[in-house]
């Protein structure tokens, strides 16, 4: 079956938008072609800074012929109704259409449309213009004479050239010569754009990537990923060097070259005075460079590697020589941002106000960049004020909270006036990644308790969720405060996250607050402490996400978690309890005997029928039921006596024992029994199950 080439080439694409782009462009145009009739074997896409390209192989020479029958309305009747028929059906008469007889509604038009298939080549030629004018940039761009037209053409950067070919593996294949703006797809290509400039015919996939290589071009870019990052740590080996590898540095080079060749650079030691992480921000932001260090040890080294797009001839000396000096010029910036944070800023005595109001040391530099930032203030949210009043808040809360993570409220203070000092410090200013960080740094130069150090990084933590959690108790405090106060003053001012957007990252923080309650296993009344409803349905939604993601069912998850739960590690616990009892097989079982009880009972409660308010000893008449009832108010009693002592085994354990008897009452009992005194009190002893099983579970909700 015949293969479809498709290469859009342009001057270079930022590389943050390589790989979704391509993807795009794979499932854009293969739903075209299905959307079209046509079918194909597989589709690859591919990416470079200066192209897209896509391979489908195995697609359909045309498109099947299509037969559709239309019926439409009755022959009587009225004439706009049979219009309307005609115009849809693309039909200039009645003659044209057929009349079908139907012994209960009568005679009615039917239009028979026939379609002939498409040959591909044709129906690439009318989809691909609207796909490429229409493709989804996040930014694009029109350029030359034509982009003052109206309707001119616009992406990322120019568009150079089109590739489009179409045929069978082992023979000739085609050009489809669609045309857009001016450019008309041929098959004609060009390599490096200073290795190999001359245009190169292509005929397939095969020899369009094999031709790009030996003109300077790797098309894959996960090959060109692998070879860079296997140069730089071999390179780094030679040298007695190990890489500090970076997946997310490694795919925007890879993006910024079609022909990797990888070489090292160096600056001077002095430099490695400088937080390692600053050091490693400053080499991958301004150069995109990679960093190394000694065999087995942290601290880095004083090399790093940077990867060309252009084979040099004296080895790559100039362009090292090139990037090192750019280095340098960022690293000795670097260095100037460091020893001025750790300074007396120049304007102390007008801070003297803002840090008596959190009683901070003016003589210490953190203290006077958290001064700072109130004096200045620094605004958090327009509705939600200065960060000042934000770090007062954060304060107050983390004041309350110390009662229950057990933390040193003296510590606790300091650690929550000084977690967003370093916001101020040129060092952030430069690189805000590293808020939070520079802080714990700037506190341990200062002489800060290591815990308050800890807790002025930790707090921001976790970001994500394969982000660590904070361990210690200081940190788990002001983790806990920083979140609550966002999500707090973001529901008060009704900025809450809609469908996909979340703008101030509400989502990360409650499963932030989820996570913390749990891996640290704090016990926590977030209503209590929220004092909102919907935001405690919030957190309900973030720990649902993440018991699920740990392996929980739904369904259980749904059976223990009430609207008014706010203990989430005790849900947690409760669920971890369930699914283990409900997955043994007298907890299937029960399961089984339960939801019968509970559909039966609930069948009946709607219905009306009447039920005993409680069970009546004398009116049980069978065994199974006597023995149901004997065992139902210890199983009950002992299950809530677990359940209050938090020990949800044994509630389980407990429940377990009325396996037995629910089994054998639905065996030998009929609930319905005519006498109605009989009924109501059998069906009270339902409720009774109902009731027990309850202490532990909404067993209803539970599927199997």
């Amino acid at each position: 079956m015949p293969n479809l080439l498709l290469e859009l080439r342009s001057e270079e694409i930022p590389a943050r938008m390589q790989r979704k782009a391509a993807g795009d462009l794979k499932k854009l145009v293969t739903d075209a072609l299905v959307e079209a009739g046509l079918s194909y074997e597989g589709a690859r896409e591919y990416w470079t800074p200066r192209r897209l390209a896509l391979d489908i192989h195995g697609l359909t020479a045309r498109s099947a012929d299509v037969r559709e029958e239309r019926k439409g309305p009755r022959t009587d009747a009225n004439e706009k109704a049979i219009e309307g028929f005609l115009r849809g059906a693309g039909l200039s008469s009645v003659s044209e259409a057929q009349v079908v007889s139907d012994p209960k509604k009568g005679d009615f038009y039917v239009a028979v449309i026939s379609k002939p298939g498409r040959a591909t080549e044709e129906i690439v030629t009318d989809v691909m213009p609207g796909i490429i004018r229409d493709f989804p940039w996040p930014k694009s761009m029109r350029w030359g004479k034509a982009s003052s037209k109206p309707g001119a053409l616009r992406w990322v950067r120019p568009l150079q050239s089109i590739v489009c070919t179409f045929g069978p593996e082992h023979e000739e294949t085609t050009v489809i010569p669609f045309e857009i703006d001016g450019i008309t797809a041929s098959n004609i290509t060009y390599g490096h754009r200073f290795h190999a400039p001359e245009p190169i015919t292509v005929r397939r996939f095969d020899d369009y990537a094999a031709n790009l290589e030996k003109a300077k071009v790797i098309l894959d870019a996960e090959r060109r990923k692998d070879i860079i990052l296997h140069d730089a740590r071999d390179i780094a080996f030679a040298n007695g060097l190990e890489l500090v590898e970076d997946e997310g540095l490694l795919e925007e080079v890879s993006g910024l070259v079609e022909w990797p060749q990888v070489l090292m650079g160096s600056f001077e030691e002095d430099y490695l005075s400088i937080p390692s992480e600053i050091i490693r921000l400053t080499i991958k932001t301004n150069q995109k460079c990679f960093v190394t260090r000694k065999q087995g040890e942290e601290m880095l080294s004083n090399k790093f590697i940077l990867v060309s797009n252009i084979q040099a001839k004296d080895d790559g000396k100039e362009i090292v020589h090139g990037n090192g000096k750019v280095v340098r010029a960022r690293l000795s910036d670097a260095l100037h941002f460091w020893k001025r944070d750790q300074g007396n800023l120049p304007d102390l005595e007008t801070l003297t106000a803002s840090a008596a109001k959190f009683g901070l040391d003016i003589n210490k530099p953190l203290d006077q960049r958290m001064a700072k930032l109130d004096a200045l203030d620094v605004t958090f949210h327009a509705k939600l004020g200065t960060q000042g009043a934000r770090v007062a808040r954060i304060r107050t809360l983390a004041k309350e909270l110390a009662d229950i993570t057990g933390a040193d409220p003296a510590l606790i203070d300091r650690a929550a006036v000084l977690a967003k000092a370093d916001l101020r410090t040129e060092a952030v200013g430069e690189f805000p990644e590293l808020q939070g960080l520079m802080g714990r740094k700037y506190a341990a130069l200062q002489g800060e308790d290591a815990s308050v150090a800890a807790a002025i990084e930790d707090h921001y933590k976790p970001q994500g969720p394969s982000d660590r959690v904070p361990e210690d108790r200081v940190a788990i405090t002001i983790a806990l405060a920083d979140k609550l106060d966002t999500l707090i003053g973001f529901w008060a001012i009704d900025e809450k996250p809609t469908g996909s957007k979340d703008p101030f990252a509400l989502r990360r923080a409650a499963l932030g607050v989820v996570r913390i309650l749990l891996e640290r296993k704090v016990r926590l009344p977030l209503r209590a402490t929220t004092k909102d409803i919907d935001l405690l349905s919030f957190f309900h939604d973030r720990l649902k996400v993440y018991l699920r993601d740990q392996g929980a069912r739904h369904d259980l998850i749904d059976a223990v978690l009430t609207p008014d739960a706010d203990d989430l590690l005790m849900v947690a616990r409760r669920v971890e309890a369930l699914t283990a009892f409900i997955t043994s097989e007298e907890g299937k079982n029960l399961l089984a005997g339960t939801k019968r009880a509970t559909q039966l009972l609930a069948a009946e409660e709607k219905k009306g029928t009447v039920i005993a308010d409680g069970v009546s000893p004398a009116l049980l008449k069978l065994d199974a039921e006597k023995e149901l009832f004997a065992v139902i108010s210890g199983a009950s009693k002992d299950a809530s006596d677990a359940v209050a002592g938090e020990d949800f085994r044994s509630a389980m354990e407990a429940l377990s024992k009325l396996r037995g008897p629910v089994d054998r009452f639905f065996e030998d009992v009929l609930v319905n029994d005519e006498d109605a005194a009989i009924r109501a009190n059998r069906l009270a002893l339902l409720r009774l199950i109902r009731e027990a099983t309850g202490t532990v579970a909404d067993f209803s909700k539970i599927s199997g």
